[in-house]
């Protein structure tokens, strides 16, 4: 299995985390708004199901981020490789190995690591349209990309 093939599988296991998360909660949500039962404490009970209703509201919003990360890997080709930076694309630079895809975080393969970064995070933007060779300034850090897969 190729290193771009590998990334790709740990992004696609981290969105399947995030959305079995998110199921859990909008389930546990679901389960309590149906058991709150209307007591004599009126004004509790009422805070209750809002503060409820706002976790379901936020729930929702992480699953549609959930089904943009998902539709964001599936343009991804882990066995196309480019000369120009683009979505799919493992970048080392002379501070950091950067697979752009989603925003995953630090990962590692063989001991190594790498960072998923999104194509609209900071570094991300920076890194879109570069060569191989091509500098940027990243932090207040020149930094160069030193290959390109």
């Amino acid at each position: 299995m190729t290193l771009k093939q590998e990334l790709y599988n740990l992004c696609d296991a981290f969105v399947k985390q995030r959305l079995q998360t998110i199921q859990h909660t909008i389930f546990s949500n679901q389960k309590a708004l149906q058991s709150e039962t209307k007591s004599s404490a009126g004004d509790k009970h009422e805070t209750g199901r809002a503060m409820l209703q706002l976790e379901m509201e936020k729930a929702g919003q992480q699953l549609q981020s959930i089904q943009f990360m998902k539709e964001t890997l599936a343009r991804i080709n882990p066995t196309q490789t480019n000369n120009i930076v683009s979505l799919g694309s493992i970048v080392y630079t002379s501070q950091a190995t950067y697979f752009l895809s989603i925003s995953a975080g630090q990962l590692v393969v063989a001991n190594k690591p790498y960072f998923a970064v999104s194509v609209s995070s900071p570094i991300g933007k920076l890194l879109l349209g570069k060569r191989e060779k091509d500098t940027f300034v990243f932090n207040g850090k020149q930094l160069v990309i030193e290959n390109l897969l």
